[in-house]
């Protein structure tokens, strides 16, 4: 029987790099569907067996496998049809990349918000794409080079995307991991993206690094994420040694709701010099 008393910070630690290994997933979970995982006197004990216990991936519906999926974003931009509708074809076999989720909405919905104008003429890039709803979006709003970027088994995914909303003259998909050298072929980017990035603790690291090597004094940095659990101060701990942040609203904003309901932030960051 696996046991480990939570309250030991260093057990809680080694606990979720358990779980965050086998089911990136499961911190998408509410705390009630932990019950029975984690017992009343703050040890961890299998409810069934222990590979139960480290596979506590949230059932899926049907829906999400080789489904489709089409978001609408409303604006008042008279140069653009609205709403702009974003399908999507979304697959849950690659990871959790191939889901939507909700810190990306949010990110797309800022940029709706901010326009056409905002973006006009200017290399933007996104990291840890996924589906690649929010470069999809941008590129949608015209006038930008958008740049949708993952790992090697999410492109498949993105270039369906891309190629199911006709947007291959406006936006490129490209491989990007974490830490690693940034591709000859993806020029500076002017604003850089990411949504819903904080959840596998091990690469934590890793995207603070390609942040750093991506950012300098000039370019915009919007960076949205769902709170989910306290690991997530571990890496805005290694974020604070590379950038400072503040929130990121426009006036008005319809979300405002959402963002305070599911526990969603959106930030600007600040490469210190």
């Amino acid at each position: 029987m696996l046991q480990l008393d939570s309250s030991l910070p260093e057990n809680e630690f080694f606990r979720d790099e358990i779980l965050d290994s086998r089911d990136p997933l499961r911190h998408l979970m509410d705390d009630s569907e932990l019950e029975g995982i984690i017992a009343s006197d703050g040890l961890a004990r299998p409810s069934g067996s222990l590979s139960e216990l480290l596979t506590v991936l949230p059932q899926q519906s049907q829906s999400v496998h080789d489904g489709l999926l089409t978001l609408s974003f409303a604006h008042t931009w008279p140069s653009i049809p609205s709403p702009i509708s974003t399908s999507l074809v979304v697959d849950a076999a690659p990871g959790c990349g191939g889901l939507a989720w909700p810190a990306g909405q949010i990110l797309a919905s800022y940029l709706v918000q901010r326009g056409p104008d905002y973006i006009r003429g200017k290399n933007i890039l996104e990291l840890g794409s996924g589906t690649g709803l929010v470069g999809l979006v941008v590129g949608a709003l015209r006038d930008a080079k958008t740049w949708i970027t993952d790992q090697a088994p999410l492109l498949p995914i993105m270039k369906q995307n891309v190629s199911l909303n006709k947007l291959e003259d406006k936006v490129i998909v490209a491989e990007l991991n974490w830490g690693s050298p940034i591709p000859a072929d993806i020029p500076r980017p002017d604003i850089i993206l990411a949504a819903d990035c904080v959840y596998f603790e091990p690469a934590f690291p890793l995207l603070v690094q390609t942040l750093n090597d991506l950012s300098d004094s000039k370019n915009e940095i919007y960076f949205c994420y769902k709170k989910r659990r306290k690991a997530d101060k571990r890496f805005f701990g290694m974020l604070k040694k590379h950038f400072t942040w503040k929130e990121a609203r426009v006036l008005d904003d319809p979300n405002r709701q959402i963002y305070n309901r599911e526990a969603i932030t959106l930030i600007q960051l600040f490469k210190i010099n």
